[in-house]
């Protein structure tokens, strides 16, 4: 009795499990079925030509779209500084003093003779108007005149540096009291607006980049986009290369001048081709391939293409214009397979 009711419970359990597995078996075959009678349902897109394009990548220092240094004209201590790092400035703002008592600037002896030498032409200018004297002798009081204003100004900026263009102070390499050389930098100004950058490039590169062309600039994530505005079209006899400046907007100054960033520069053949997407190229040991649809057939087609960056890729023979080229359901498929196009 108890062997009875234990074949009784075994064959609750595994009838079911039996009827679940045909059951499986008979909606595989009734799929692999649907596809033998409808085809293997795919998408297709019609391959055009166009103008390939790819990127070439370099690293290169960011500086401002205007940038320029003061340096000191005099040998002495720096008397005052009247700006900080990260100040704007209006071109001829004074930005650094010295004292005006150095005996090698001659401050006083200047502005003396430029004051003497503008009172002089003055007087002489209304005797002058009067027929008080020639025109000769008026003449040479105001040439001596602008010389002395000439040599006055010299003077000035020898002692008050001024800032030799407008935008931001994006360097000072002094401090109060410091004592410096003739020559030696004292500030730098920049117009960060924009920035720019020079790079170097080989001769087999220099035919692909045009002027006009596309450039990113990439420096910890944050993206700056421009454009290419000279390729030089003769060679840097000292670095053995052609020399690429690009400029990049720069909104609410993002990046600071000074920064190595990575260069993206967009490069555009000459000649049309054909551009696929990475994902439809299968890789298989025997090479490259991908699937047309011929008459509601996929043909297995193999290709060779140019490696580059990003997802597209340039065809250099298998395929051509006007092509119906598998994009969706080539997974399932194998060469000569019958398929239904939804799309």
């Amino acid at each position: 009795m108890k062997r009875a009711i234990a074949n009784i419970i075994l064959l609750t359990v595994i009838v079911p499990f039996m009827v679940s597995c045909s059951q499986k078996k008979s909606d595989s075959k009734s799929i692999e079925q649907l596809y033998r009678e409808n085809g293997v349902p795919v998408r297709i897109q019609i391959v055009r030509s166009k103008q390939q394009v790819s990127e070439y990548t370099f690293f290169s220092v960011l500086t401002g779209y205007q940038e320029s240094t003061a340096s000191a004209k005099v040998a002495d201590r720096v008397e005052k500084i009247y700006y900080s790092v990260g100040d704007k400035v209006a071109k001829d703002d004074i930005i650094v003093s010295f004292p005006t008592d150095n005996p090698a600037a001659q401050y006083v002896q200047a502005q003396v003779a430029y004051e003497h030498a503008k009172a002089t032409r003055d007087r002489m200018e209304n005797l002058y108007q009067h027929g008080g004297i020639s025109l000769q002798d008026f003449e040479n009081a105001d040439t001596r005149f602008k010389v002395a204003e000439a040599n006055w100004h010299a003077v000035r900026q020898s002692v008050k540096v001024l800032a030799p263009i407008s935008g931001t102070i994006t360097g000072i390499n002094v401090r109060e009291s410091d004592n410096v050389n003739p020559g030696d930098i004292l500030f730098t100004v920049s117009n960060t607006s924009k920035l720019k950058a020079k790079i170097p490039v080989s001769e087999n590169r220099i035919a692909d980049i045009h002027r006009g062309a596309g450039a990113t600039a990439i420096w910890n994530g944050i993206e700056l986009y421009g454009r290419v505005v000279q390729a030089d079209m003769s060679m840097n006899s000292r670095d053995q290369a052609f020399y690429v400046h690009m400029e990049f907007d720069n909104p609410g100054a993002k990046l600071k001048s000074g920064v190595n960033a990575e260069i993206r520069i967009e490069s555009r053949s000459d000649s049309d081709g054909i551009v696929v997407d990475r994902k439809d190229i299968i890789n298989r040991d025997n090479g490259r391939f991908v699937f047309v649809a011929e008459s509601g057939i996929a043909r297995l087609r193999r290709v060779n293409f140019v490696p580059g960056e990003g997802v597209d890729v340039f065809i250099q023979n298998g395929l051509v214009s006007g092509d119906s080229l598998i994009v969706q359901g080539q997974i399932l498929l194998e060469d000569g397979d019958k398929i239904n196009i939804i799309n």
